[in-house]
């Protein structure tokens, strides 16, 4: 009878940032399929989703894929589910009104790689500071780059998992780091991305890091770390108008509009957006062709490719929720 682990990874109750959580079911016989996992429950109680005199939540799986670092095991992300079977509170994931997949995430996923002992990012000394930024964006050799090791080791956990895994390099400040993922559909994007986080996380065990998903870590004249969105459906892939995507882009300009994102992109955000450092102001809005100073950058190969392609929405924060982002994203477009 072969036996194998899933590890049930699911987004606690804790505000104004949720937690990745997982724990291990080992199940016989198991045939590597999304529908012969079960729904499985869980304390909680424990992680600010219930009271403790009714402490059961279920684990609803929704996506699978293998676990690189275990023998005869899987991921198995899931949605959090009150006891009827209704979402959870804290379940953002089930809100995506985007069953077609027609809305198509690309998510470049900054963070911070930080030493556990000395509590700083890789390569800040200890009471001091490493040499201006400049230097370190897309850095090769010991002098400017550090971590590398640790995130070769990511990138083939993230492959090796069967994630849409598209790329790393290191950002703009020491220590700083990036990966990308792409996904036809918001919920599948959202999926990968916080396997992705899970699969981060789980590596720095055997380093001694641990991640910093804060937008603003490092106070000074340091870039902070986004999450920012690329973001396309049909219209935006075929339309070849300028007109439309200035339309499209404009619809994200009303007050509340910009209220809803801010929201929904993450806590702490304010002292990322503060239009230094690649940002723009989050007291406004703004969107132009290849300009990362703008809240929506249109690329320029989309305009190279007669305004077919895609957008950017820069204001998501490291720390962001991708179901909310591309909740908050679709929700706009559509005008929903």
């Amino acid at each position: 009878m072969a036996k194998t682990k899933l590890e049930y990874i699911w987004l606690d109750g804790y505000q104004p940032s949720q937690n990745m959580r997982s724990k291990t079911k080992v199940v016989n016989d198991f045939d590597g399929k999304l529908s012969s996992c079960p729904v499985w429950s869980f304390d909680g109680s424990s992680t600010k989703q219930a009271e403790g005199g009714s402490s059961d939540c279920l684990l609803k799986p929704v996506a699978i894929f293998p676990d690189p670092a275990r023998d005869n095991g899987f991921l198995v992300m899931t949605e959090v589910l009150n006891p009827d079977g209704t979402p959870h509170v804290s379940n953002s994931r089930a809100l995506i009104q985007d069953d077609d997949n027609d809305f198509w995430f690309g998510f470049e996923q900054e963070y911070f790689l930080m030493d556990v002992k000395t509590q700083l990012p890789l390569g800040f000394p200890i009471g001091g500071y490493p040499g201006p930024q400049g230097m370190y964006y897309c850095s090769v050799g010991g002098k400017n780059t550090w971590g590398r090791d640790f995130v070769e080791a990511h990138a083939d956990l993230c492959i090796e998992a069967g994630l849409n895994f598209e790329g790393i390099n290191q950002e703009v400040a020491a220590g700083q780091w990036e990966f990308q993922l792409f996904a036809k559909g918001a919920k599948k994007a959202g999926d990968e991305i916080w396997v992705a986080r899970y699969l981060l996380d789980r590596l720095t065990e055997d380093f001694g890091y641990y991640i910093e998903y804060h937008p603003k870590p490092i106070k000074g004249d340091w870039n902070g770390s986004g999450m920012h969105a690329n973001f396309s459906n049909t219209t935006l892939r075929t339309c070849g108008s300028q007109e439309v995507y200035e339309e499209i882009c404009s619809k994200f300009k009303p007050k509340q509009r910009i209220k809803d994102a801010i929201a929904a992109y993450g806590a702490y955000n304010d002292q990322r957006l503060t239009g230094l450092h690649e940002t723009q102001s989050i007291k406004k809005f703004s969107f132009g062709v290849s300009d990362r100073g703008a809240s929506i950058r249109i690329p320029i190969a989309t305009v190279e490719g007669g305004w077919k392609g895609w957008l950017e929405d820069r204001r998501p924060a490291s720390n962001a929720d991708p179901y909310k982002v591309a909740n908050n994203i679709i929700n706009t477009v559509k005008d929903l």
